[in-house]
C-alpha cells in the first residue's frame, strides 16, 4: 500500500495506475492461498443466521476480496464489498469514504453499523464515519495501538458469541 501512496504522491497518474494494476494482480494471486482468520467464517455465518448484513470495507481491491470469499464459499453472505478506489490511495482507510460507501449501499445509518478491523486505519475510518469500532488485536502489543476502538478483542470468537447472543 505504501508503494501505491508513494507513486500517487509523485503526481504521475500513469505510474500510479501501473502500481495499482500490479498490486491488484498480486492481491488476486494471494487471495487464492490466503489463510482464513480464525472464526471469521463463523462470524459471517452468525451474522447471516441472526439477520444481520455483512459488508467488507478493505484497502485491498474488491476483486481480491471477492476472490477470497468465493474460494471459501462465502460470497453470497457478504454484500457490498467496497475495496480500494482505483489508483486513488487518498480515499483508502483511514479516510471514511469506503465506510460511508458501504453504508450507502446498505442504506444504513452510522448507529446501525459496526466496523471490525485489525488496524489503526480501520479504527480511524470508523470514528470518522461515526461508526462503532471493534478492534481485533491479533498480535502481541497491538491492543494498545487499537485502544481508540469501542472494544478491543483478542479473538473473533468473542464477537461470534456476542452476535449469537443478541
Amino acid at each position: 500500500m505504501e508503494v501505491l501512496r508513494y507513486a500517487a504522491a509523485l503526481g504521475r497518474p500513469a505510474l500510479t495506475r501501473m502500481v495499482e494494476d500490479a498490486l491488484c494482480a498480486a492481491e488476486l494471486r494471494a487471495a487464492g492461498g490466503a489463510v482464513p482468520t480464525p472464526f471469521a467464517r463463523e462470524l459471517i455465518m452468525a451474522a447471516h443466521r441472526t439477520g444481520r448484513r455483512t459488508a467488507i470495507v478493505s484497502n485491498n481491491s474488491a476483486a481480491a476480496c471477492t476472490a477470497y470469499l468465493t474460494a471459501h464459499g462465502l460470497e453470497r453472505f457478504v454484500h457490498p464489498i467496497v475495496g480500494r478506489a482505483y489508483a486513488d490511495p487518498a480515499r483508502m482507510k483511514p479516510d471514511p469514504a469506503p465506510v460511508l460507501a458501504a453504508m450507502r449501499e446498505l442504506d444504513a445509518e452510522p448507529g446501525e453499523c459496526v466496523l471490525i478491523g485489525d488496524s489503526v486505519s480501520d479504527v480511524t475510518a470508523a470514528r470518522r464515519a461515526g461508526v462503532a469500532a471493534i478492534a481485533y488485536a491479533n498480535k502481541p502489543g497491538k491492543a494498545g495501538r487499537l485502544a481508540a476502538a469501542d472494544v478491543v478483542v483478542h479473538g473473533i470468537d468473542r464477537i461470534v458469541a456476542a452476535v449469537e447472543a443478541t
